[in-house]
C-alpha cells in the first residue's frame, strides 16, 4: 500500500465525493436485496474493513460487525473498532468461529492474486440465506496510474465478473455498473497518460464546492440512469448468495 494513502484514509473515507457516493450506492443496493426475513439481525462481515468506517452504517443491517483487514497501517488505536478487526490476510487462516448474514468486499477482489479462492472462502462463512455484496473497478480500458498506484491487479467487467462468481461459488442476484459520467473522463485521463506518462499520485479530497458538486452529479446519476443498466461506467457491484450447491457441500 503507498504509505501517502494511508496516511490520507480517513479524510479521503469521510469527505472525498468518490467515497461518499459509493456509501449511498452500496447502501441503497442493500435495502433493494434484503435477505430472506428481511434485514435487522444476523452478523456482518467487512473484508478489507480498513479502519472499520463503515461499520456504523453496516450495523443497520444486522446485530454485531466485524472485518478483517490485512494493513495494519489502516486500523487505528480506537478499540470500539479495533477488537472487531481481525488483522492479518483474509485466507483459510481466518475462521472466525462463526456465520454471517451479510459479507461485503468493497473494492478487495481486483488486489487479489487469487480472488476466486478468496470469494470460495467468503461464501463459506455466509448464512445459507445470506448477501453478498462486493463493489470493484470496471474495464481495463480505463486503467489509468491510479490502479497501479493501489496495486490493482486487473479491472472487471459484467463478463469476467460471472466468470468469478462461478469459480467462487456465488449466484448473482445483481450486477450493474455505476459512476458512468466518470467512465469518459478516465478514458481521456489514460489518453493523456499514455502521452505524459505522469507519475502515480494519491488522490486527494477536491476543493469544497467541487466536492460537493461531484457527490450531487453522483447522486443525480444514481436516480435518474441506474434503472437504464448501462453498458458502462468505472464501477461494478455484484449482489449475490451462496449457489445451491454450496450451501449443502
Amino acid at each position: 500500500m503507498d504509505p501517502e494513502y494511508g496516511r490520507k484514509y480517513r479524510e479521503l473515507y469521510e469527505r472525498h465525493w468518490w467515497w461518499r457516493a459509493r456509501e449511498a450506492v452500496i447502501v441503497d443496493a442493500l435495502r433493494r436485496h434484503p435477505p430472506a426475513g428481511g434485514w435487522g439481525h444476523g452478523n456482518i462481515l467487512d473484508i478489507g474493513c480498513g479502519d472499520g468506517l463503515f461499520f456504523d452504517r453496516l450495523a443497520t443491517f444486522g446485530e454485531s460487525v466485524q472485518g478483517v483487514e490485512p494493513a495494519a497501517a489502516l486500523v487505528s488505536d480506537d478499540p470500539a473498532r479495533r477488537d472487531r478487526i481481525f488483522i492479518g490476510p483474509f485466507d483459510e487462516r481466518y475462521q472466525p468461529g462463526r456465520s454471517f448474514r451479510l459479507i461485503v468486499m468493497l473494492d478487495v477482489l481486483e488486489h487479489l492474486d487469487d480472488p476466486a479462492g478468496a470469494l470460495r472462502h467468503a461464501l463459506s462463512l455466509l448464512d445459507p440465506d445470506g448477501v453478498f455484496l462486493a463493489t470493484v473497478p470496471a474495464f481495463r480500458s480505463i486503467w489509468t496510474t491510479h490502479d497501479d498506484l493501489n496495486e490493482h491487479r486487473t479491472r472487471y467487467t459484467k463478463a469476467t465478473m460471472r466468470a468469478l462468481a462461478a469459480a467462487g461459488g456465488l449466484t448473482i442476484d445483481r450486477l450493474e455498473y455505476f459512476f458512468h459520467w466518470t467512465y469518459p473522463v478516465k478514458l481521456a485521463q489514460r489518453a493523456l497518460e499514455t502521452v505524459t506518462r505522469p507519475a502515480p499520485k494519491p488522490a486527494t479530497v477536491p476543493p469544497r464546492p467541487i466536492n460537493a458538486a461531484l457527490q450531487a452529479l453522483s447522486t443525480a446519476e444514481r436516480a435518474i440512469l441506474a434503472p437504464l443498466q448501462l453498458p458502462f461506467g468505472s464501477s461494478l457491484l455484484v449482489v449475490g448468495h451462496r449457489m445451491a450447491s454450496a450451501r449443502t457441500a
